[in-house]
């Protein structure tokens, strides 16, 4: 499905929202991050993976490719349906201060204080049996999963005992019957948070604004994916992978990634016609009005490092999918909107399957000035086709990169961009991609509100100390929003009204 006029939108991910409870979540909040949208004439907003996250808090390593992270549920939500009281809440809320999300807190907290407000909820609860039944597909693996996980005291699946990580039908039997409450909690728990979160898609449709979601590539390994469908994945006679995911030194990473992820066993899916990625891409479809797929370039060749290996640059290129499945993925969505992320070290047959799936790629601005003056992010280069970014979640802010630039290279940027200083130069840049021929222009709030390099989301390669960025509601400053207004629409990127 390809981009029909030209729009914009803003990239903030749920966990940025501002708010009292710790973390941005499915609340007020976002209702009124909907309503600065539509008054600054945005089409899009794109958020982050909306999966559970584990050790290191990053929303690319989730215990589950199709639920939704508990820390997202919204509190007065449950106030209002008489789930809580207001001390209770207000208890709750006292835990935290503003500032970047205090993880350690949330886990402490968040848990207890949920779980006795869903304990007061009625398990015969219409809606609740009725998702129950319609999610179950995904949901009975995942409650079951977490429960176990929750009564092992939260260790990865690799240290389970075998007769639980290697379970058979006798053994599940008994973990169902000995944890049937918590495996209830976490069901009721999945069931709130998917009414709150189709609650904003719904108020996103009624002032015309899409969310674009986002897809990792992999699943991780300590997840429920992996631990049902083991199958799925390339693992070894002890079980765990024998290969994991990464990517070799870029320029984000200079000694490359492995990232750790499970790899895809691909000859299975083909056999069962992707049939789980069909699943999953339904569920998607659920979310969002659109994804991006999250490192498109594993679809044509994937980066495949040995276990044992603690060197990314160990690894080895195999060959991926390909079109074969991505015409699958098409023919059973023709109209859900896809952007293929085909950033770093990018090869002949992934600019040939991009072009051949029809999907828009993506480029970044902060990626145009190496010493190729034919660079393919600078933004008079682009096609139509595309989405075009100052930077993304694993980008330094505008003012935070422009900080950084040696002399030579800051003097090139301020060129193209006609920029007359370095205060100047993100506006300019911001305008730049605004004006380029892209389809689709985004940009990060951050740089909207000319933030600083403490508001970055991620630095690839940083084991800790990311996805914590919270906007603080009184740095929206009002005239940096008119600057982000008049110039979508001086760049004909005007939101049609809903």
């Amino acid at each position: 499905m390809k981009m029909e006029k030209r729009q914009s939108g803003i990239l903030l991910p749920v966990f940025s929202l501002w708010g009292e409870d710790g973390i941005g979540n499915f609340g007020k909040n976002a209702l009124e991050f909907l309503d600065i949208l539509e008054e600054n004439f945005q089409s899009y907003w794109q958020i982050l993976p909306l999966h559970p996250t584990g050790y290191g808090d990053s929303p690319y390593q989730s215990f589950s490719s199709f639920a939704l992270n508990p820390y997202f549920l919204d509190p007065a939500d449950l106030k209002e349906k008489g789930l809580l009281t207001k001390n209770e809440w207000k208890d709750y809320r006292s835990c935290f201060h503003p500032g970047p999300i205090q993880y350690g807190t949330l886990y402490q907290k968040f848990f207890p204080f949920i779980k006795s407000a869903l304990g007061r909820m009625k398990p015969e609860d219409q809606g609740f049996v009725q998702y129950e039944k319609r999610e179950g597909y995904w949901l009975e693996d995942y409650a079951l999963f977490m429960a176990i996980k929750e009564d092992l005291g939260m260790i990865p699946l690799w240290q389970w005992p075998l007769n639980v990580r290697h379970p058979n039908t006798q053994s599940l039997d008994w973990q169902r019957e000995k944890l049937f409450e918590p495996i209830l909690f976490w069901k009721k728990l999945q069931y709130l948070l998917d009414g709150q979160w189709h609650q904003i898609l719904k108020e996103s449709e009624n002032r015309g604004i899409r969310i674009l979601g986002d897809m990792p590539l992999y699943g991780a390994h300590d997840s429920a994916d992996f631990w049902a469908h083991p199958e799925l994945f390339q693992v070894g006679e002890d079980g765990n992978p024998n290969r994991v995911a990464g990517c070799p030194p870029d320029d984000f990473c200079l000694l490359g990634q492995k990232w750790g992820n499970p790899l895809y066993r691909w000859t299975y899916h083909r056999e069962t016609g992707y049939q789980w990625w069909l699943h999953r891409m339904g569920r998607l479809q659920q979310l969002y009005h659109g994804v991006r797929w999250d490192h498109f370039r594993g679809l044509s060749g994937y980066y495949a490092i040995p276990k044992q290996e603690n060197r990314a640059e160990k690894g080895r290129w195999e060959k991926g999918p390909g079109l074969h499945f991505l015409k699958q993925i098409v023919k059973t969505f023709p109209d859900f909107f896809m952007v293929a992320e085909n950033l770093g070290f990018l090869t002949k047959d992934v600019e040939v399957l991009l072009k051949q799936v029809g999907w828009p790629g993506m480029a970044v601005y902060q990626f145009a000035f190496d010493s190729s003056k034919n660079n393919p992010y600078l933004p008079h280069r682009y096609p139509e086709n595309l989405v075009a970014y100052t930077g993304t979640h694993d980008n330094d802010t505008l003012v935070g990169w422009v900080s950084s630039l040696d002399k030579t290279t800051l003097k090139r940027v301020l060129t193209y961009a006609g920029a007359g200083d370095e205060q100047e130069l993100p506006l300019k840049m911001m305008e730049g991609i605004m004006k380029s021929p892209a389809g689709l222009a985004i940009i990060p709030l951050q740089d909207w509100l000319g933030m600083n390099g403490s508001a970055r989301i991620n630095t690839p390669g940083l084991a800790q100390g990311n996805w914590s960025f919270r906007l603080q509601k009184e740095q929206l400053l009002k005239e940096r929003l008119q600057i982000m207004k008049d110039l979508t629409e001086e760049t004909g990127r005007r939101r049609e009204s809903a």
